[in-house]
C-alpha cells in the first residue's frame, strides 16, 4: 500500500487517499447542472482525469441529482477499463417505514450503477422514523447476501456511531466508515470526539465538503462571492472574516512548491487522518485536486492552520 492509498476501515478494500465526491453530478438545484456551466462531457473528463492520476475512489448517493449521479458514475466506471471503488448511500426518506425498504433502495442504486454489488453502502442520515438498529440489520442482510462489500454511515454523531457499531457487532460485522462534513472551516468532529473515536476503532472518516463548498480554494472574495445559494449562505462578512486563513493557505502553499490553497486544505484533511472527498465538475478541477497527493504538510504547518481556523471561526 502506498502513501496515497488507505485501507477502508478493517476491510480488505483499499481506496485512494483522496476521493471524488459527485454531489454536483446531476444536481440542478444547488450546483446548476444542465444550466450551461458544466456538461456530462465535462464530468466524464473529470472522472477520467482523476482515474489517470491515481484517484479511483468515488462517492455518490441515490439522492444526488435524483439518481443521475449514480447513472453517470456507473456509465463512466464501466467504460474505464480499470478498477474503480464506488460508494453510494441510502436516504432514509420518511416514507421508508421499515428495514425492507433499504433492499429496494439498494436494488435501484445497483441498477443505476450497472453493478451487481457496491463496494461501500452508507446510510445517508440518522433520520427517523426507522431506528438506527433496524437500518444496520438491513445493511447486515445485504452484506451477507453479497450485495455490498462494506457498511458505512454518514452524518452520524458519536452516540449514533456507537449504536450502529453495536448492532453490526451482534452480526459479527464491523462498521467501515462514517462520512461527515470536515474541513478547516468545519471541525466539529475534532471537538466532539468523533474523529478520535473513529481513528481509535478502525472506522475510516470520509470528509465531505473538505474545501467548504469552494470557500477554501481562494477563488472567492468579498467582491466576488460564490454564485447561487452558496453566495447567499456565505456573504461578504463571512468572506472577509476568513480572508486571513486564505492568505495563510497561500503562504504555506508557496513553501511547498506553489501548491494552491485547495491543495493545502485537502492535504490538511489527510494529515488529520481522514479521506477528503473533493467535488469535481471538470478535468481542470480534478487535475488541481490530485496535486494534494504525494506529500504531507509538516506538523508545524498543520498547527498553524489550526490556529488560523480557530481565529476566524467561532466553534
Amino acid at each position: 500500500m502506498s502513501a496515497d492509498t488507505v485501507v477502508l476501515g478493517t476491510t480488505d478494500i483499499t481506496i485512494s487517499a483522496l476521493g471524488i465526491g459527485t454531489w454536483a453530478w446531476g444536481d440542478k438545484w444547488f450546483w446548476g447542472y444542465g444550466g450551461g456551466t458544466y456538461t456530462d462531457d465535462d464530468l466524464r473528463a473529470a472522472f477520467e482525469t482523476a482515474l489517470a492520476h491515481g484517484v479511483y475512489f468515488f462517492d455518490t448517493a441515490e439522492a444526488y441529482g435524483r439518481g443521475r449521479s449514480e447513472t453517470l458514475l456507473g456509465e463512466f466506471a464501466r467504460a474505464a477499463g480499470r478498477p474503480v471503488v464506488i460508494a453510494t448511500k441510502c436516504f432514509p426518506y420518511p416514507y421508508r417505514l421499515s428495514r425492507r425498504s433499504l433492499r429496494k433502495a439498494l436494488t435501484a442504486s445497483l441498477r443505476r450503477l450497472g453493478m451487481e454489488r457496491v463496494d461501500l453502502y452508507q446510510m445517508h442520515w440518522p433520520f427517523p422514523p426507522v431506528p438506527i438498529p433496524a437500518w444496520m440489520e438491513a445493511m447486515a442482510d445485504a452484506y451477507e447476501d453479497g450485495l455490498i462489500r462494506a457498511i458505512g454511515v454518514s452524518n452520524y454523531n458519536l452516540e449514533q456511531t456507537r449504536l450502529a457499531e453495536k448492532t453490526l457487532a451482534r452480526r459479527g460485522l464491523r462498521l467501515a466508515s462514517n462520512q461527515v462534513e470536515y474541513s478547516l472551516l468545519q471541525r466539529r468532529i475534532e471537538r466532539n470526539g468523533l474523529l478520535d473515536y473513529c481513528r481509535a476503532n478502525g472506522i475510516t472518516v470520509l470528509a465531505y465538503s473538505p474545501l467548504a463548498m469552494g470557500l477554501l480554494t481562494g477563488k472567492y472574495t468579498p467582491e466576488a462571492p460564490p454564485p447561487g445559494i452558496r453566495g447567499r449562505r456565505y456573504g461578504r462578512a463571512f468572506l472577509l472574516r476568513i480572508r486571513p486563513l486564505i492568505e495563510l493557505l497561500r503562504e504555506i502553499g508557496q513553501a511547498y512548491g506553489d501548491k494552491t490553497p485547495a491543495q493545502i486544505a485537502l492535504n490538511w484533511v489527510m494529515c488529520k487522518g481522514a479521506v477528503p472527498l473533493a467535488g469535481v465538475k471538470t478535468a481542470a478541477q480534478a487535475l488541481a485536486n490530485v496535486g494534494a497527493l504525494g506529500w504531507r504538510l509538516r506538523e508545524a504547518d498543520v498547527e498553524a492552520l489550526d490556529r488560523a481556523a480557530d481565529a476566524v471561526v467561532n466553534w
